[in-house]
Protein backbone atom coordinates (compact mmCIF):
# COMPACT_ATOMS: atom_id res chain seq x y z
CA UNK A 1 0.00 0.00 0.00
CA UNK A 2 1.24 3.17 -1.14
CA UNK A 3 1.83 6.32 1.26
CA UNK A 4 -1.06 8.11 -0.41
CA UNK A 5 -3.72 4.98 -0.29
CA UNK A 6 -2.37 4.65 3.15
CA UNK A 7 -3.66 7.93 4.16
CA UNK A 8 -6.78 8.48 2.23
CA UNK A 9 -7.48 4.69 4.00
CA UNK A 10 -6.54 6.29 7.68
CA UNK A 11 -8.73 9.27 6.50
CA UNK A 12 -11.55 7.51 5.84
CA UNK A 13 -11.68 5.87 9.70
CA UNK A 14 -10.81 8.89 11.12
CA UNK A 15 -14.12 10.39 9.48
CA UNK A 16 -16.34 7.63 10.34
CA UNK A 17 -15.12 7.82 14.53
CA UNK A 18 -14.75 11.29 14.37
CA UNK A 19 -18.39 12.04 13.30
CA UNK A 20 -19.80 9.05 15.29
CA UNK A 21 -18.12 10.05 18.43
CA UNK A 22 -19.42 13.55 17.73
CA UNK A 23 -22.91 12.59 16.81
CA UNK A 24 -23.52 10.51 20.29
CA UNK A 25 -23.11 13.70 22.50
CA UNK A 26 -25.67 15.32 20.61
CA UNK A 27 -29.15 16.17 22.71
CA UNK A 28 -31.57 13.19 22.71
CA UNK A 29 -34.51 16.05 21.70
CA UNK A 30 -32.69 16.32 18.52
CA UNK A 31 -32.80 12.79 17.66
CA UNK A 32 -36.48 12.72 18.34
CA UNK A 33 -36.69 15.79 16.10
CA UNK A 34 -34.67 14.09 13.21
CA UNK A 35 -36.56 10.71 14.14
CA UNK A 36 -39.85 12.42 13.73
CA UNK A 37 -38.98 14.73 10.33
CA UNK A 38 -37.56 11.52 8.78
CA UNK A 39 -40.45 9.20 9.88
CA UNK A 40 -42.95 12.12 8.69
CA UNK A 41 -41.85 12.45 5.19
CA UNK A 42 -42.38 8.71 4.77
CA UNK A 43 -45.63 8.55 5.76
CA UNK A 44 -46.00 11.60 3.32
CA UNK A 45 -44.21 10.08 0.67
CA UNK A 46 -46.80 9.70 -2.38
CA UNK A 47 -47.36 5.85 -3.43
CA UNK A 48 -45.28 4.32 -6.09
CA UNK A 49 -42.24 3.53 -7.16
CA UNK A 50 -39.79 4.92 -4.50
CA UNK A 51 -41.79 4.60 -1.16
CA UNK A 52 -42.69 0.66 -2.61
CA UNK A 53 -39.06 0.37 -2.84
CA UNK A 54 -38.26 1.96 0.62
CA UNK A 55 -41.15 -0.86 2.14
CA UNK A 56 -39.54 -3.77 0.08
CA UNK A 57 -35.79 -3.12 1.45
CA UNK A 58 -37.45 -2.84 5.06
CA UNK A 59 -39.93 -6.01 4.95
CA UNK A 60 -36.71 -7.98 3.48
CA UNK A 61 -34.11 -6.80 6.67
CA UNK A 62 -36.95 -7.54 8.70
CA UNK A 63 -38.62 -10.02 8.55
CA UNK A 64 -40.83 -10.52 11.30
CA UNK A 65 -44.49 -11.04 10.47
CA UNK A 66 -45.88 -11.63 13.91
CA UNK A 67 -46.13 -10.04 17.26
CA UNK A 68 -43.43 -11.64 19.58
CA UNK A 69 -42.22 -11.10 23.40
CA UNK A 70 -38.98 -10.39 24.24
CA UNK A 71 -37.10 -12.57 27.03
CA UNK A 72 -35.40 -11.21 29.91
CA UNK A 73 -32.20 -11.53 27.87
CA UNK A 74 -33.12 -8.69 25.85
CA UNK A 75 -31.10 -4.92 26.35
CA UNK A 76 -32.32 -1.97 26.56
CA UNK A 77 -32.11 1.87 24.64
CA UNK A 78 -31.19 3.50 27.56
CA UNK A 79 -28.32 0.72 29.13
CA UNK A 80 -26.96 0.16 25.58
CA UNK A 81 -22.62 0.51 26.28
CA UNK A 82 -19.58 -0.03 23.84
CA UNK A 83 -18.83 -3.91 24.04
CA UNK A 84 -15.79 -4.71 22.00
CA UNK A 85 -16.15 -2.99 18.94
CA UNK A 86 -16.49 0.96 18.14
CA UNK A 87 -17.66 0.14 14.89
CA UNK A 88 -19.98 -1.71 15.85
CA UNK A 89 -21.06 0.69 18.63
CA UNK A 90 -21.26 3.69 16.73
CA UNK A 91 -23.84 2.12 13.84
CA UNK A 92 -26.15 1.08 16.34
CA UNK A 93 -25.93 4.24 18.67
CA UNK A 94 -26.86 5.81 14.65
CA UNK A 95 -30.22 4.37 15.09
CA UNK A 96 -30.75 3.28 18.97
CA UNK A 97 -30.09 7.13 19.97
CA UNK A 98 -33.47 8.02 17.96
CA UNK A 99 -35.66 5.74 20.06
CA UNK A 100 -36.87 5.99 23.91
CA UNK A 101 -34.28 4.79 26.26
CA UNK A 102 -36.66 1.74 27.75
CA UNK A 103 -37.34 -0.05 24.90
CA UNK A 104 -36.15 -3.44 24.62
CA UNK A 105 -33.64 -5.41 22.07
CA UNK A 106 -31.33 -8.61 21.44
CA UNK A 107 -28.26 -7.51 19.43
CA UNK A 108 -25.42 -9.88 18.17
CA UNK A 109 -22.33 -8.17 16.94
CA UNK A 110 -19.48 -9.55 14.49
CA UNK A 111 -20.16 -12.01 11.81
CA UNK A 112 -22.82 -13.93 12.38
CA UNK A 113 -23.55 -17.12 10.22
CA UNK A 114 -26.31 -18.62 12.62
CA UNK A 115 -29.83 -17.53 13.04
CA UNK A 116 -30.86 -16.81 17.12
CA UNK A 117 -33.37 -18.18 18.53
CA UNK A 118 -34.66 -14.41 20.02
CA UNK A 119 -35.65 -11.52 17.06
CA UNK A 120 -32.10 -10.09 17.18
CA UNK A 121 -30.68 -7.20 15.04
CA UNK A 122 -26.78 -8.71 12.94
CA UNK A 123 -24.92 -7.66 10.33
CA UNK A 124 -24.74 -10.87 8.53
CA UNK A 125 -27.69 -14.09 8.20
CA UNK A 126 -27.77 -17.31 6.45
CA UNK A 127 -29.75 -16.80 3.14
CA UNK A 128 -32.53 -19.03 4.67
CA UNK A 129 -35.94 -19.45 3.70
CA UNK A 130 -36.21 -19.60 7.95
CA UNK A 131 -33.42 -16.63 8.60
CA UNK A 132 -36.57 -14.41 9.82
CA UNK A 133 -34.93 -14.04 13.37
CA UNK A 134 -32.01 -12.37 12.21
CA UNK A 135 -33.14 -8.70 11.64
CA UNK A 136 -30.42 -6.83 9.43
CA UNK A 137 -29.16 -3.44 10.37
CA UNK A 138 -26.14 -1.65 8.39
CA UNK A 139 -23.42 -2.49 10.48
CA UNK A 140 -19.60 -2.26 10.36
CA UNK A 141 -20.18 0.47 8.07
CA UNK A 142 -16.49 1.28 8.08
CA UNK A 143 -15.07 -1.71 7.10
CA UNK A 144 -17.78 -3.04 4.70
CA UNK A 145 -19.24 0.32 2.62
CA UNK A 146 -15.55 1.77 1.55
CA UNK A 147 -15.95 2.82 -2.35
CA UNK A 148 -13.07 4.32 -4.24
CA UNK A 149 -13.50 6.13 -7.73
CA UNK A 150 -12.65 3.69 -10.52
CA UNK A 151 -11.21 5.85 -13.50
CA UNK A 152 -10.43 3.17 -15.86
CA UNK A 153 -12.48 1.75 -18.25
CA UNK A 154 -12.99 -1.99 -18.84
CA UNK A 155 -11.02 -2.14 -22.34
CA UNK A 156 -7.84 -0.30 -20.59
CA UNK A 157 -7.47 -3.49 -17.89
CA UNK A 158 -5.13 -6.24 -17.59
CA UNK A 159 -7.09 -9.52 -18.71
CA UNK A 160 -6.58 -11.41 -15.89
CA UNK A 161 -8.64 -12.25 -12.63
CA UNK A 162 -7.30 -10.78 -9.43
CA UNK A 163 -7.58 -11.45 -5.55
CA UNK A 164 -5.97 -10.68 -2.63
CA UNK A 165 -6.69 -12.06 1.17
CA UNK A 166 -6.18 -13.74 4.08
CA UNK A 167 -6.86 -17.58 3.82
CA UNK A 168 -8.38 -17.95 7.08
CA UNK A 169 -10.62 -20.29 5.76
CA UNK A 170 -10.39 -23.97 3.99
CA UNK A 171 -12.35 -22.65 0.92
CA UNK A 172 -9.82 -19.63 0.11
CA UNK A 173 -6.80 -22.10 1.04
CA UNK A 174 -8.13 -24.62 -1.59
CA UNK A 175 -8.60 -21.79 -4.01
CA UNK A 176 -5.42 -20.02 -3.73
CA UNK A 177 -3.78 -23.75 -4.02
CA UNK A 178 -5.30 -24.51 -7.11
CA UNK A 179 -5.40 -21.23 -9.24
CA UNK A 180 -2.14 -19.24 -7.91
CA UNK A 181 0.18 -20.38 -10.47
CA UNK A 182 -2.44 -20.09 -13.39
CA UNK A 183 -1.78 -17.81 -16.01
CA UNK A 184 -4.96 -16.03 -16.38
CA UNK A 185 -5.21 -15.62 -12.38
CA UNK A 186 -2.86 -12.99 -10.09
CA UNK A 187 -4.50 -14.30 -6.84
CA UNK A 188 -2.34 -15.44 -3.36
CA UNK A 189 -2.64 -15.64 0.13
CA UNK A 190 -1.56 -12.16 1.75
CA UNK A 191 -0.97 -13.30 5.28
CA UNK A 192 2.28 -12.77 6.41
CA UNK A 193 2.70 -16.75 7.10
CA UNK A 194 2.40 -17.36 3.68
CA UNK A 195 5.12 -15.52 2.61
CA UNK A 196 7.87 -17.69 0.79
CA UNK A 197 5.13 -20.58 -0.26
CA UNK A 198 4.15 -20.88 -3.89
CA UNK A 199 1.29 -19.07 -3.83
CA UNK A 200 1.99 -16.14 -0.99
CA UNK A 201 1.63 -12.70 -2.37
CA UNK A 202 2.10 -9.28 -1.48
CA UNK A 203 -0.64 -6.71 -0.12
CA UNK A 204 -2.29 -5.25 -3.16
CA UNK A 205 -4.20 -2.07 -2.66
CA UNK A 206 -7.90 -1.78 -3.76
CA UNK A 207 -6.44 0.76 -6.34
CA UNK A 208 -4.31 -1.86 -8.00
CA UNK A 209 -7.08 -4.45 -7.81
CA UNK A 210 -8.82 -2.31 -10.46
CA UNK A 211 -5.83 -2.52 -12.65
CA UNK A 212 -7.91 -5.72 -13.37
CA UNK A 213 -10.59 -6.95 -15.86
CA UNK A 214 -11.78 -9.68 -13.33
CA UNK A 215 -11.97 -9.50 -9.56
CA UNK A 216 -12.33 -12.37 -7.91
CA UNK A 217 -15.39 -12.48 -4.37
CA UNK A 218 -14.87 -15.04 -1.96
CA UNK A 219 -16.51 -15.25 1.02
CA UNK A 220 -14.61 -15.59 4.89
CA UNK A 221 -16.20 -15.66 7.77
CA UNK A 222 -19.19 -14.42 6.30
CA UNK A 223 -19.71 -12.43 3.28
CA UNK A 224 -16.83 -10.67 1.18
CA UNK A 225 -15.77 -7.53 2.08
CA UNK A 226 -14.50 -6.52 -1.28
CA UNK A 227 -17.96 -7.16 -2.76
CA UNK A 228 -19.61 -3.64 -2.96
CA UNK A 229 -16.45 -2.08 -3.89
CA UNK A 230 -16.02 -4.85 -6.74
CA UNK A 231 -20.05 -4.33 -7.95
CA UNK A 232 -19.10 -0.55 -8.11
CA UNK A 233 -16.48 -0.38 -10.26
CA UNK A 234 -15.41 -1.09 -13.96
CA UNK A 235 -14.48 -4.38 -13.43
CA UNK A 236 -16.19 -7.64 -13.75
CA UNK A 237 -17.05 -9.23 -10.44
CA UNK A 238 -16.60 -13.47 -10.51
CA UNK A 239 -17.98 -15.24 -7.41
CA UNK A 240 -19.59 -18.60 -6.23
CA UNK A 241 -23.29 -18.28 -5.41
CA UNK A 242 -23.63 -16.30 -1.72
CA UNK A 243 -23.93 -18.27 1.11
CA UNK A 244 -24.64 -15.13 3.65
CA UNK A 245 -26.04 -11.79 3.26
CA UNK A 246 -25.87 -8.07 4.94
CA UNK A 247 -27.64 -4.87 3.98
CA UNK A 248 -26.04 -4.80 0.90
CA UNK A 249 -28.63 -8.08 0.33
CA UNK A 250 -26.40 -10.27 -1.02
CA UNK A 251 -29.65 -12.51 -1.65
CA UNK A 252 -31.23 -10.70 -3.77
CA UNK A 253 -28.12 -10.52 -6.74
CA UNK A 254 -29.08 -12.39 -9.85
CA UNK A 255 -26.06 -14.98 -11.08
CA UNK A 256 -24.91 -13.75 -14.65
CA UNK A 257 -26.88 -10.75 -14.21
CA UNK A 258 -25.44 -9.03 -11.29
CA UNK A 259 -21.83 -11.09 -11.19
CA UNK A 260 -20.87 -13.73 -12.95
CA UNK A 261 -21.55 -17.10 -10.90
CA UNK A 262 -18.61 -19.76 -10.22
CA UNK A 263 -19.33 -23.34 -9.31
CA UNK A 264 -18.34 -24.24 -5.82
CA UNK A 265 -15.04 -25.75 -6.06
CA UNK A 266 -14.12 -22.99 -8.94
CA UNK A 267 -13.88 -26.00 -11.62
CA UNK A 268 -15.39 -23.86 -14.41
CA UNK A 269 -13.38 -20.39 -13.33
CA UNK A 270 -11.12 -20.87 -16.50
CA UNK A 271 -13.71 -21.46 -18.93
CA UNK A 272 -15.73 -18.54 -18.07
CA UNK A 273 -12.62 -16.31 -18.02
CA UNK A 274 -11.86 -17.15 -21.34
CA UNK A 275 -15.71 -16.55 -22.48
CA UNK A 276 -15.68 -12.80 -20.97
CA UNK A 277 -12.62 -11.94 -22.61
CA UNK A 278 -14.42 -13.16 -26.20
CA UNK A 279 -17.20 -11.69 -25.41
CA UNK A 280 -16.43 -8.28 -23.52
CA UNK A 281 -19.79 -5.97 -24.30
CA UNK A 282 -22.01 -9.14 -22.12
CA UNK A 283 -19.27 -8.60 -19.42
CA UNK A 284 -19.84 -4.56 -19.65
CA UNK A 285 -23.72 -5.36 -19.45
CA UNK A 286 -23.12 -7.38 -16.17
CA UNK A 287 -20.54 -4.54 -14.93
CA UNK A 288 -23.54 -1.64 -15.83
CA UNK A 289 -26.43 -3.95 -13.36
CA UNK A 290 -24.04 -4.16 -11.04
CA UNK A 291 -23.21 -0.42 -10.78
CA UNK A 292 -26.73 0.43 -10.97
CA UNK A 293 -27.67 -2.12 -7.90
CA UNK A 294 -25.30 0.22 -5.92
CA UNK A 295 -26.56 3.39 -6.67
CA UNK A 296 -28.84 3.24 -4.17
CA UNK A 297 -26.69 2.30 -1.16
CA UNK A 298 -24.82 5.68 -1.89
CA UNK A 299 -28.27 7.58 -0.94
CA UNK A 300 -27.41 8.38 3.04
CA UNK A 301 -30.62 10.16 3.78
CA UNK A 302 -32.80 7.09 2.45
CA UNK A 303 -29.86 4.66 3.83
CA UNK A 304 -31.15 5.87 7.06
CA UNK A 305 -34.75 6.47 6.69
CA UNK A 306 -34.76 2.66 5.94
CA UNK A 307 -32.22 1.97 9.21
CA UNK A 308 -34.75 3.67 11.15
CA UNK A 309 -37.89 2.16 9.76
CA UNK A 310 -36.44 -1.18 10.21
CA UNK A 311 -35.52 -0.35 14.05
CA UNK A 312 -39.11 0.95 14.27
CA UNK A 313 -40.62 -2.13 12.77
CA UNK A 314 -38.61 -4.24 14.99
CA UNK A 315 -40.29 -2.53 18.36
CA UNK A 316 -43.97 -2.99 16.54
CA UNK A 317 -43.39 -6.62 15.83
CA UNK A 318 -41.95 -7.04 19.55
CA UNK A 319 -44.86 -5.06 20.84
CA UNK A 320 -43.32 -2.34 22.46
CA UNK A 321 -44.58 0.71 20.28
CA UNK A 322 -48.35 1.82 20.76
CA UNK A 323 -50.41 1.73 17.51
CA UNK A 324 -50.51 5.40 17.20
CA UNK A 325 -46.74 5.40 16.50
CA UNK A 326 -46.73 2.80 14.13
CA UNK A 327 -45.83 3.02 10.73
CA UNK A 328 -46.96 1.79 7.19
CA UNK A 329 -43.85 -0.82 6.90
CA UNK A 330 -46.43 -4.33 7.63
Amino acid sequence: MTLIERLKANYHKFLFYSKGVLEIGLPRQYYFFERKKYLTAFERLPLGSEKSYIESRVNYYNQLSKPLKLNDQALNVGGFSKQKSWSYYIDMKCYLSRFEKPLKFHFWPGDIRTIPEEPTFVKSRPISPDNQQSVLLKLNRVRHYFFVNDTLNFDEKKNQLVWRGACHQPHRQAFVEKYYHHPLCNVGDSRKNAQGKPWGRSYMSVNEQLNYKFILSIEGNDVATNLKWIMASNSLCFMTRPKYETWFMEGTLKPNFHYVELADDYSDLEEKLIYYHQHPNEAKNIIENANNYVKPFLNKKQEHLVGLLVMQKYFEKTGQLAPSEQMLVK
